[in-house]
């Protein structure tokens, strides 16, 4: 009795097609299994097709947009303002529309901007003076 080892069916192995736009996007990224051009198997072509649809797919996803740094900060405000901010909110929120207190400063500042220089002045001269800082505590 002999001992034989099976034959494997040898299958034809061609090399890979890949989009230029592609194929840069995986060099970039170094992916291993992307990068493999002729697999002597086929299970490495099975792998290596679906890393290329898988860079492929990522590639046609749309990238978040930046977003901007956002920068916290205090004011102080006087009474009076800080009533009007709060009618405001109630007066959005009675018409539909949800919004933040930031919001509508920052909508506020937006408005300022498209004034012209006089009309600006006159806002501003309107606007009551604080004085600026923390309060000081008062001790007993």
């Amino acid at each position: 009795m002999t001992t034989e080892k099976p034959k494997l069916k040898k299958t034809a192995t061609e090399p890979l097609e890949i989009e230029p736009s592609i194929e840069k996007e995986v060099s970039k990224k170094g992916s291993k299994k992307a990068s493999i051009e002729k697999p002597s198997e086929a299970t490495d072509t099975k792998e290596a097709v679906e890393a290329v649809e898988i860079e492929a797919k990522t590639a046609n996803k749309k990238r978040k947009p930046f977003k901007a740094k956002v920068i916290r900060d205090s004011f102080s405000f006087p009474e009076q303002d800080y009533l009007k901010i709060s009618e405001l909110k109630k007066a959005c929120l009675a018409e539909g529309i949800h919004v933040k207190k930031s919001e509508i400063l920052r909508a506020g500042l937006h408005l300022l901007t498209k004034l012209n220089f006089a009309e600006l002045k006159q806002a501003v001269e309107q606007v009551e003076k604080v004085q600026t800082g923390r309060p000081t505590s008062s001790k007993i």
